[in-house]
Parts: C-alpha cells; sequence; structure tokens
C-alpha cells in the first residue's frame, strides 16, 4: 500500500471513530443509565407536551420516564372561576404521559401562589371563612385528583408551607382555615385516589431551620394517621449552594422518617446572585443590571466545566442515597425554556441545564452520565 492509501485508509478510519463515538453520545438516554437508581424526569410546558415544540419533547421522550406540568395542573388555569374547570392542558399532559409509558406528577394541589383570588375570598371580597374554604378545597381536590385517578401516580398535595425559619407561612390558606388545611389537604387527596403517591414539596429544605420545620410538620401529619408518601426537596441550586454535605444530611433526615425523598425541581443558577435569597419565591423581582447578567451571548466554556463538575458533585450524594431518592426530575428541558432566564431577573441568560438551547448535550449531562457508571 503506497503512502497516498494508507493516509487515507487511516484518515477514513479516524473519521468513523469519532462518528462513532458522537453516536455512543447522541445514544446514552438519562433515563437508562439511571434505570437502577431513580427515575429521571423534566418539568413540561405546554408546548411541549403537546408536540409543538418537537425539540424538547424528543428529548424528553427519549431522556426521561417521568414528567411535571408546569403549570397546566395549578389552580389557576385549571380552576380559574368558582364554577369553570379548564382541564383541555392538563389533559393532553396526562395523554402525553400515558402514551410514552411514564411516570406522571400532578403538581400542585394547595399553594399560596397562581391561586385565583375568589378562592379566599366571599362575593363581597371578604376574607371566606373555614367551612367555605375547605369546601372550596375538597371540591377541588376531589374533581382534579378524581379525573386522572389512576392515571397520576404522584400529586404535590401541598407547596411551600413554610417560611425560612420553619414556621408554617401565614398564607391565606392558613389564616382562612387554621394550621390543620394541610392535613385536610392530604385527606382529601388520598380519598380522591387512595393509590396515588402523596408529596410535600417546598425549596431551601437544605438550609437546618426550615428542615427541622419540615420534619416536625411531616411527623405531625403522621400521628393523625395522614397519608405523606414523600418530601419533595425542589432543588432550584446555586454554584455554592447546598454543599453537599448539607444535601446529604437532609436527604438522610427525611429518610428517617420512612418516607420517600425525590428532587422534585433540579437546576443549578450559573449567575451572579440577585440577592441574599437561596429560595425559589416567585414573588421576588429585582431589576436588570449588566453585572447579573454577564454571558448574554453564551456560557464560557469554563463556566460550563464548573457547573458540570457542581452537577457532579450533586449526583453523586443522590446516587450514594439511591435506596432513598424515588426520583430525579429537571426543571426546565433545556435552557432555553428554564424559569431562570426570567427569575428572579427578568430578561437575564441563564444556563441551568443539562441541554443548551439548542438541544444540544452539555459537558454537565456527560459528568452526571459519569456518576451513574461510577456505581
Amino acid at each position: 500500500m503506497n503512502k497516498k492509501k494508507r493516509v487515507i485508509v487511516l484518515f477514513t478510519a479516524l473519521i468513523c471513530f469519532i462518528a462513532a463515538e458522537l453516536f455512543a453520545q447522541n445514544d446514552i438516554s438519562l433515563k437508562d443509565v439511571f434505570k437502577d437508581a431513580f427515575l429521571i424526569g423534566a418539568a413540561l410546558n405546554n408546548a411541549q407536551f403537546s408536540e409543538n415544540d418537537t425539540l424538547c419533547a424528543d428529548i424528553v421522550k427519549k431522556q426521561f420516564n417521568t414528567i411535571t406540568p408546569e403549570n397546566a395542573l395549578k389552580w389557576e388555569p385549571v380552576h380559574p372561576q368558582k364554577d369553570k374547570y379548564n382541564f383541555e392542558a392538563a389533559d393532553r399532559y396526562v395523554e402525553f404521559g400515558e402514551k410514552n409509558n411514564m411516570f406522571i406528577i400532578g403538581h400542585t394541589l394547595v399553594w399560596h401562589a397562581q391561586t385565583p383570588r375568589w378562592v379566599f375570598e366571599t362575593d363581597s371580597n371578604k376574607a371566606a371563612d373555614r367551612e367555605t374554604m375547605l369546601s372550596r378545597m375538597k371540591d377541588h381536590i376531589m374533581t382534579v385528583v378524581g379525573r386522572y385517578k389512576g392515571k397520576i401516580k404522584g400529586w404535590d398535595v401541598v407547596n411551600e408551607a413554610l417560611n425560612e425559619d420553619g414556621t408554617l407561612r401565614q398564607s391565606r390558606w392558613m389564616k382562612n382555615i387554621g394550621e390543620d388545611y394541610l392535613e385536610k389537604a392530604f385527606e382529601y387527596a388520598h380519598e380522591a385516589d387512595p393509590d396515588a403517591e402523596l408529596y410535600y414539596n417546598d425549596y431551601s429544605l437544605e438550609n437546618e431551620p426550615k428542615r427541622k420545620g419540615a420534619i416536625a410538620l411531616i411527623k405531625r401529619l403522621q400521628s393523625k394517621g395522614v397519608k405523606v408518601s414523600g418530601v419533595g426537596l425542589q432543588g432550584h441550586y446555586k454554584m455554592d449552594w447546598p454543599t453537599a454535605g448539607q444535601l446529604d444530611s437532609t436527604i438522610k433526615a427525611f429518610a428517617e422518617l420512612g418516607v420517600k425523598v425525590m428532587i422534585t425541581e433540579l437546576d443549578i443558577d450559573v449567575l451572579p446572585s440577585a440577592s441574599m435569597n437561596y429560595g425559589a419565591d416567585i414573588s421576588l423581582n429585582v431589576e436588570l443590571q449588566d453585572k447579573l447578567n454577564p454571558y448574554k451571548n453564551e456560557l464560557p466554556d469554563s463556566v460550563g466545566q464548573l457547573l458540570a463538575e457542581r452537577y457532579a458533585s450533586l449526583f453523586r450524594i443522590l446516587v450514594n442515597n439511591s435506596k432513598t431518592i424515588s426520583r430525579v426530575t429537571f426543571w426546565g428541558v433545556t435552557d432555553k425554556n428554564s424559569w431562570l432566564n426570567n427569575w428572579p431577573v427578568r430578561g437575564r441568560t441563564n444556563y441551568p441545564l443539562l441541554f443548551d438551547r439548542n438541544g444540544k448535550n452539555k459537558p454537565a449531562f456527560d459528568s452526571v452520565v459519569k456518576t451513574a457508571n461510577a456505581q
């Protein structure tokens, strides 16, 4: 073989090798990689579960085996008026999950936000009394959970009921009904679908004061015979919070209660902190400034690598606790769709997920996969 032919053969072999490596990378599925550890999923918007956004829908079908609706099952869109339910979007969401054999999550039944004013008020705009509020809560839960009985397998029954110090948030649910509104919400959900898993879901539970409050809350519900299947750690994390130790100890603390633990809304904010708030209070709103939006056009490779290392450190904790962790759900599919582009600063460009704006795997994706392979 002459020199020219040898070069052609070697070049062809190199191209085939590169193509094979790229194919192997593109063929990796998170749901397969973590099949022996936990379910892995994403929160979907209407365009994704309706498959109008074909790019994200394809990613979801390939990568995930559990889904959560970003907004379709919140009170505001599904029950906007006293005598009106709107299940069009929610039905499409459930149909998408069923068609793709996914573990379907309902989010969320009782929350202080994205709930219409009429729920809390009389026709004369005064605070509704306890019995009226309980009646409205029961009607809503029985109707919504009942509609998807046997289809939606797990519900975020109560969302974000605690303050940062672990005390009960003085929401309108709390003020109008009393602290047993949580007990009633879980009771109604269990009555509507006795087989569904029922969760308490919140952010910042990795911080000790709030974690202690959540533990006390779950114990109180358990002492009254209320079914609580699991606790959702939302997982809206920063590059420097929580520490691996905080996450590990939080998972173990809830596991001791005999409930499942899940990461329900995972993303990692790579941008400079806009406030001292380490939670996910949607009412927070900070003015856009250049210093808070440093990566307008693209994420530097160096920061992308730091994000990959951060994801790897967190997933090592999750994999090590896989007997306790039942599910890990990302809050969004690609960077383009992330709520962190607009919270707490509207108009920023953020990069918090495993897939970039074009739906391509980021270095963070590879780093997460390696934690499963290291088991």
